[in-house]
């Protein structure tokens, strides 16, 4: 499985687009209008001048398209002293001539009398407004984008972690199991050749489906409960007295996704430490859905003997749910009564997705 690029939204267009898109976005756009807004109203009503509203528009705009994109594109990781005093005095030189351009100069040219914004008192808030404005919004949009681009990079190390899980449980199944298996195949071509024929096609179906599962990110429930099913038929042909199999799976849950081989390790840690281990019984697996969600059960004989030291199979299973749910799954291992039940319950994901062969 590939990991697919992901087109991260500071990637987007040019610094001038992206930071003109970030403007818009409501929480600076408000911000703006409510300091632009009393700004030209006041310009409107404590000027005489017909054209003292339009020119008070124009400066605010002037000052919110401008400040910030030159602030990015002369500090685009930020205002540092390392930048040294050229860029600062650039940006300095720009928030001046953009003030004394629109207000100053346009008002001489059409002949403007003196409105509150473009008097000589004014122009000097005017620039200050123009190189701190222009600071925040650039430090902001900054910020802003600087999370998307761990959140991304969080994103992307989650789903490599996840592929790298999927890639070890290629050979995740009980090496101990595959050789016993391999050598009982041996003994049956000797012995019982249609029993032989069974078992091999039974085990490369197991590894054509996790060999499937790696190449995909999710599969639906049907397709994991099938691979569980083989693998218990596997076990049983080796001892068809080895367990009885109880199996109870609702029809409202087999087309839910869920990470590949999430359910495998468990069914295999069921007859591992259940059966393989001398506990003759019912070996019960279920999977019934609950609103939004999904549980499956497996219930093996044997008490449950706790956590073993050194054991990756469950760590596994667990680190996995976190990284495809986050807190939305629950794992739980423990005993019922003198049988072991294991319990997974996960948020409930249609999927249509079709696994290949």
């Amino acid at each position: 499985m590939s990991i697919e690029r992901v087109i991260e939204p500071w990637q987007e267009g040019s610094v001038v687009r992206s930071t003109l898109r970030a403007l818009l976005a409501t929480r600076r756009l408000v911000p703006i209008l409510v300091v632009s807004l009393p700004l030209i109203f006041l310009q409107w009503r404590l000027s005489r001048d017909r054209l003292a509203a339009p020119i008070g528009v124009l400066m605010c705009i002037s000052f919110v398209l401008v400040a910030p994109v030159s602030f990015r594109v002369l500090f685009p990781d930020g205002l540092e002293l390392s930048h040294g005093a050229i860029r600062l005095l650039l940006y300095c030189v720009i928030g001046l001539g953009v003030v004394l351009g629109v207000g100053g100069a346009l008002p001489i040219l059409l002949e403007m009398g003196p409105t509150l914004l473009t008097m000589r008192s004014s122009l000097l808030v005017c620039v200050t407004l123009f190189l701190v404005g222009g600071w925040g919004l650039g430090r902001d949009i900054l910020f802003e984008q600087s999370l998307a681009r761990e959140r991304a990079r969080a994103e992307r190390l989650a789903a490599e972690a996840e592929h790298a899980q999927l890639l070890a449980l290629r050979s995740h199944l009980d090496p101990h199991f595959l050789f016993n298996t391999l050598n009982a195949i041996a003994e049956w071509c000797r012995e019982d050749g249609e029993t032989a024929e069974r078992s091999v096609l039974q085990l490369a179906g197991i590894l054509r489906a996790i060999l499937a599962g790696v190449r995909a990110a999710t599969w639906p429930l049907e397709e994991e409960l099938k691979l569980v099913k083989d693998l218990f038929a596997l076990h049983a042909l080796r001892d068809p007295n080895l367990f009885e199999l109880q199996w109870n799976v609702a029809s409202d849950t087999r087309r839910a996704a869920v990470p590949p081989m999430i359910v495998l390790p468990l069914a295999e840690n069921a007859i591992k430490h259940g059966p393989a281990k001398g506990y003759r019984g019912v070996v019960s697996v279920e999977a019934t859905r609950h609103g939004d969600t999904i549980e499956i059960a497996i219930e093996s004989p044997g008490p449950y003997a706790g956590p073993r030291e050194g054991s990756d199979g469950l760590p596994t299973v667990e680190r996995r749910l976190r990284i495809a749910y986050g807190d939305l799954a629950s794992f739980h291992i423990g005993p019922a009564g003198a049988r072991t039940r294991v319990r997974l319950v996960l948020p409930i994901r249609s999927t249509g997705v079709e696994i290949a062969a």
